[in-house]
């Protein structure tokens, strides 16, 4: 085994020569590092090995008849462990066949012996000229994928999408038969699998197998990645799928906690994961671990929002046994109804929860304004300021204000003749409006400590006659078509139906 130093560059490509032949070792070294490589050499394949597991090399040029190991056993332990090695053989003529038959497995090129220097010489340029433009090629599709996957994941904090997102991008991208995402569960520590895609090109009946998520995080400890193929993939499952080739693993984290796994499949027509694959999954779990986290908190500050409504609402039907589940059900008419206007699902949520919190100024009414018979005067102007008061209420919390409009407003008129502004039509907040109508229609057919519920057939026939002048005509029109199919829903699901 010898080592040339003739050249010191350290940003030169490095080339390994792997002959048993010293005089050919000899003669190879001096003449690539005459050319400006960085050049050592090696007598077998075991000594290559060797050489390889300390350092990395661009290429190796290796014979193809060695003791010990040959450059066919060389050549699959590289494909295998060092992938992004260029491997040529040399050959005499009486083996060119098994040269080309080591081409087909994985080999670069060949070399005829006896060989002209300049041959080689033009090879090795040429080879790594092909290395630099796959690596080239490699940045640039990372460039465009992680900017793709950016994009995706800035339009949404929806857990689901996100997911999804990494998913769709893992396997447009990373060419793996499978991808699957699991995500640790914050109470039981568990890895739970959150996510799964095939490949369209995966063999039939591709599957995950049993992961050995033991054995998966002790390697991710030690060398924060699971990258292996063939056989060696088997330690890293309970029950391994038919036919796994490769395998490849890489933790999501956030601020320092694994807070979930990405895994790859490559199954045996679909050959290794290469080295570049590995990096290009990194970069994609590296994005997508912190929009998972993004989304988990956004969904922990929704359930925090939607448990503040139920409290606040909670303590408004506390207040008078007579409207108990007026909230809910003016929520409920709240959002069929902007369902039927086609409002979208963001909006609809927003007009949903102003819906539960409509009343919410009552809190600020210090008088019963459910008694039985007409309220006074005084009364009636203690009821009016209560929009002013849920306004006032919410105000102060910065994720509540968006329902402000419809919880101020919802007591103003088509007509102009409403509170506590005195607006007409448009100007009116169709979040405003759609409560109008939903609480209206809840009053008329609820029990009330002055009067009993009215049958639907007569709230319709109210809203309709009020339509235009108390009630936007559209709104009128859209929860009529919607409330019949609702209570029909109700009547063929055997729950309760308004009266």
């Amino acid at each position: 085994m010898g080592i040339s130093d003739t050249t010191n560059n350290c940003d030169a490509p490095r080339v390994l020569v792997v002959d048993d032949e010293k005089v050919i070792r000899e003669i190879l070294a001096d003449f690539l590092s005459l050319e400006g490589f960085n050049v050592e050499t090696a007598a077998d394949g075991i000594a290559a090995l060797e050489h390889l597991s300390q350092a990395s090399f661009d290429m190796v040029i290796s014979d193809l008849k060695m003791p010990n190991m040959g450059g066919l056993e060389l050549l699959e332990q590289i494909q295998r462990a060092h992938e992004n090695v260029l491997t040529v053989i040399m050959t005499g003529f009486g083996t060119v066949e098994t040269a080309i038959e080591a081409m087909k497995k994985g080999a670069y090129d060949y070399i005829l012996k006896p060989f002209k220097v300049e041959e080689v010489v033009h090879i090795v340029y040429r080879g790594l000229e092909k290395q630099r433009l796959i690596s080239e090629n490699i940045r640039l599709r990372e460039i465009i994928s992680l900017y793709g996957l950016s994009e995706q994941l800035q339009t949404t904090l929806s857990l689901e999408e996100v997911i999804e997102s990494i998913l769709e991008s893992s396997v447009s991208n990373i060419g793996c038969s499978l991808v699957s995402i699991y995500l640790c569960d914050e109470e039981t520590k568990q890895f739970e699998k959150s996510g799964h895609m095939v490949h369209p090109d995966a063999p039939p009946g591709a599957d995950i197998g049993k992961l050995n998520f033991s054995a998966i995080m002790d390697e991710i400890e030690t060398n924060r990645f699971v990258l292996v193929h063939g056989p060696a993939a088997g330690k890293y499952f309970i029950q391994a799928p038919k036919d796994i080739e490769s395998l490849m693993c890489l933790p999501l984290v956030v601020r320092q906690n694994k807070i979930g796994l990405l895994t790859f499949h490559a199954f045996t027509t679909d050959g290794h994961f290469t080295e570049g694959q590995r990096k290009l999954a990194a970069m994609l779990g590296s994005r997508g671990a912190a929009a998972v986290d993004n989304a988990r908190l956004y969904r922990d500050l929704q359930q925090t929002f939607r448990q503040t409504i139920q409290g606040l609402a909670g303590a408004i039907e506390a207040m008078d046994k007579y409207t108990a589940g007026h909230s809910e059900r003016v929520t409920i008419y709240a959002r069929i109804t902007a369902e039927e206007l086609g409002e979208p699902p963001e909006r609809v949520g927003l007009i949903t929860q102003a819906g539960m919190l409509h009343d919410i100024g009552k809190l600020g009414c210090h008088a019963n304004l459910n008694k039985p018979g007409k309220l006074t005067g005084e009364e009636y102007e203690i009821f009016k300021a209560h929009p002013t008061y849920g306004k006032d209420i919410l105000e102060p919390i910065a994720f509540l204000r968006p329902l402000i409009p419809g919880i101020h407003l919802h007591h103003e008129r088509w007509d102009g003749k409403g509170y506590p502004l005195g607006l007409t039509g448009e100007a009116i907040p169709q979040m405003a409006r759609i409560l109008a109508v939903a609480d209206s229609y809840d009053a008329m057919t609820s029990n009330r400590a002055y009067r009993r519920a009215l049958e639907h057939a007569v709230a319709v026939k109210e809203l309709k006659r009020c339509s235009g002048t108390q009630f936007s005509p559209e709104i009128v029109e859209a929860f009529l078509r919607r409330i019949e199919k609702y209570r029909n829903d109700c009547q063929n699901l055997g729950l309760p139906i308004p009266s």
